[in-house]
């Protein structure tokens, strides 16, 4: 009789051994995925880190370029600008000059024009004393 109950208390204490090394393999196992899973949302998160730093250097980038294409175009502008005041100026020294034509060719013509009318009024005083040297 104390040799079955031996036997079966040494059954039972094999048995529960053999529960408590399940149980400890489950908690390994379970650890392990846990682990597992970590890790994968850590690697998520760093990619995810990485994806925002480049979309943002990508961003900067674009932005600089803007503001080069900005920067080129507002010089085209002021070139543009700076070339009509020269074509201005030009059209202006231009009308000035032929401004300037016109009024030496009008003073020459008035010139030209009393010069006529003195020798027309010469004219006339010499038709007036020949008739007064006729009578």
């Amino acid at each position: 009789m104390m040799l079955v109950l031996v036997v079966m208390v040494m059954m039972l204490v094999v048995v529960v051994m053999v529960m408590m090394l399940v149980v400890m393999v489950m908690v390994v196992i379970l650890v392990v995925v846990v682990m597992v899973m970590m890790l994968v949302v850590v690697v998520m998160v760093v990619m995810l880190v990485l994806v925002v730093m480049v979309m943002m250097l990508v961003l900067v980038v674009m932005v600089m370029m803007l503001v080069v294409v900005v920067m080129v175009v507002i010089l085209v502008v002021v070139v543009m600008v700076m070339m009509l005041m020269v074509v201005m100026l030009v059209v202006v020294v231009m009308v000035v000059i032929l401004v300037v034509v016109v009024m030496v060719m009008m003073l020459v013509l008035v010139v030209m024009v009393m010069i006529l009318v003195v020798v027309v009024m010469v004219m006339m005083l010499m038709v007036v004393m020949l008739v007064v040297v006729v009578m």
